[in-house]
């Protein structure tokens, strides 16, 4: 995960990975991590809590993805029919969201 960050990118991660050694390495790497603080930190760091908020939609999309057992299980042996697959049920999840809010 942390070998591929590019200078300037915002790293997000849950409060799991808050820790002074994964701070530093993000730091060292000219990445911004937006990590929220663990309870027991005495000094916490700043974090975008906006920004963190808007992960949990992208985490809720995919717990809703995992809903497809066949994508779950990864039935199909080739990536161009389970990228089929998940587009498929990615355009089924947006059009059952915009049923739900009309």
């Amino acid at each position: 995960m942390l070998a591929q960050l590019v200078p300037g990118q915002i790293l997000m991660a849950d409060k799991a990975y808050d820790s002074n050694a994964i701070l530093a390495t993000i730091r060292a790497r000219g990445a911004t991590p937006n990590i929220p603080a663990k309870a027991p930190r005495k000094l916490p760091h700043a974090n975008d809590r906006a920004l963190y908020r808007r992960r949990n939609i992208i985490e809720r999309f995919f717990n809703k993805l995992k809903q497809y057992r066949g994508l779950a299980t990864r039935y199909d042996k080739h990536a161009e029919t389970f990228m089929a697959g998940v587009t498929l049920a990615a355009i089924r999840i947006a059009i059952r969201a915009n049923e739900s809010t009309a």
